[in-house]
């Protein structure tokens, strides 16, 4: 088998797991990404279990958790900051695997290290097509052919909307959210804080600073002239840190809240998508990153064993149900935290205190955080 060639559309942080686990494997990638610089929007990540194990598969793991700190979460709170429920940590990394929180541009930067030479900024991708013997790319500056095109390029995704033009477009949630990272604070443990159709978490980075997020229900495409001033309004209140938090932020990133309705297929010919562009999910369960890190470990895994279209097919089998039903689950945990009325949330904070919340978290992440690449591949 000769030389096989890939190009991968979107340079986030799956399109470049792609990439460094395709040339891995020696494969030759190309990696279009529509900006004309390589950098991740956001502000931290929690990568879980079965992210940090795919990143092991793609082979930049330990890079990876150099530089992270484990995440330990205390609970769930009251506005007043009484605790609603609380879980033990250190049990429950036991019994699902160690979660750790970094840095999204410390994340892209050991992605870009690995993918050097591979990556091509500010070229925006027109359309895409297939045949049984290859994939074609059409953008500004020409035509490029390849043996597979993997579409990375998030919950807009242009693969997509050229190669499945039926399908429904992204969904609005109902809420939006806004995150930030503060100057190094003292907090003493991480938390997230549900009141009436508002949340709001907090947790540790590496260096001493905070990252904080917040959502909140309103319509889609509201902003406000001062979005830290909105939010000082909205959480000054809170129990501390929160007023603190808000306060020690000099900038804050805001963004409704999508998700994706359900593919019929994350492949079409010669193409498959990963990540967002499959199934963009909101981020209740921290899963969105996991998943599209477990879907390039899967399909590198299976492009080692197959050709081009018995993988893609295997790929198809493995990852959308799975991935659709996490996307579903972390609907329902969303739902539940966004509650605004003041007898629902009332009912909701009585019926958290009262529940077994340790086992029952337990009993539903461990399915998604026990992923492992199946050996042997199954069947498609």
């Amino acid at each position: 088998m000769g030389e096989r060639s890939a190009i991968v559309v979107g340079g986030g942080i799956s399109g470049l797991a792609a990439a460094v686990a395709l040339r891995r494997r020696g494969w030759r990638v190309r990696v279009l990404e529509r900006s004309p610089r390589f950098a991740e929007v956001g502000a931290a990540i929690s990568l879980w279990a079965n992210a940090l194990r795919a990143f092991d598969h793609i082979g930049v793991g330990e890079r990876i958790r150099a530089f992270a700190v484990p995440e330990r979460s205390a609970g769930i709170r009251s506005q007043d900051g009484r605790f609603i429920t609380r879980v033990d940590a250190d049990e429950l990394a036991h019994r699902v695997g160690d979660v750790v929180i970094l840095h999204r541009a410390d994340l892209l930067a050991v992605l870009l290290e690995a993918a050097a030479g591979l990556t091509q900024g500010g070229v925006e991708v027109l359309s895409v097509s297939s045949t049984p013997d290859r994939a074609e790319v059409r953008h500004a500056g020409g035509v490029e052919t390849a043996d597979l095109v993997i579409g990375a390029d998030g919950i807009h995704s242009a693969v997509r909307r050229s190669m499945w033009p039926q399908a429904r477009p992204p969904r609005y949630a109902g809420y939006t959210a806004w995150r930030a990272v503060t100057p190094p604070l003292s907090i003493a443990e991480a938390s997230e804080t549900w009141g009436r159709g508002m949340r709001f978490g907090y947790a540790g980075l590496p260096d001493g600073r905070v990252y904080w997020y917040a959502t909140a229900n309103a319509p889609a495409g509201v902003r406000a002239t001062d979005e830290l001033a909105e939010l000082r309004e909205r959480f000054g209140d809170w129990h501390e840190p929160i007023p603190t938090l808000v306060r020690a932020a000099t900038s804050v990133l805001r963004h409704d809240i999508y998700e994706l309705p359900d593919l019929p297929s994350y492949v079409a010919g010669r193409v498959a998508l990963v990540g967002d562009a499959a199934h963009a999910m909101t981020p209740n369960l921290g899963q969105g990153g996991c998943q599209a890190v477990e879907d390039v470990a899967t399909l590198a895994a299976l492009l080692d064993e197959y050709d081009v279209p018995e993988a893609l097919a295997r790929y198809d089998a493995l990852r959308r149900r799975h991935t659709q039903a996490v996307v579903r689950r972390s609907r329902q945990a969303g739902r539940l935290g966004q509650w605004s009325s003041p007898l629902a949330v009332a009912v909701r904070d009585r019926l958290l205190a009262a529940l077994p919340i340790e086992a029952m978290m337990i009993r539903q992440l461990k399915p998604i955080l026990d992923w492992r690449l199946p050996d042997p591949l199954p069947t498609a």
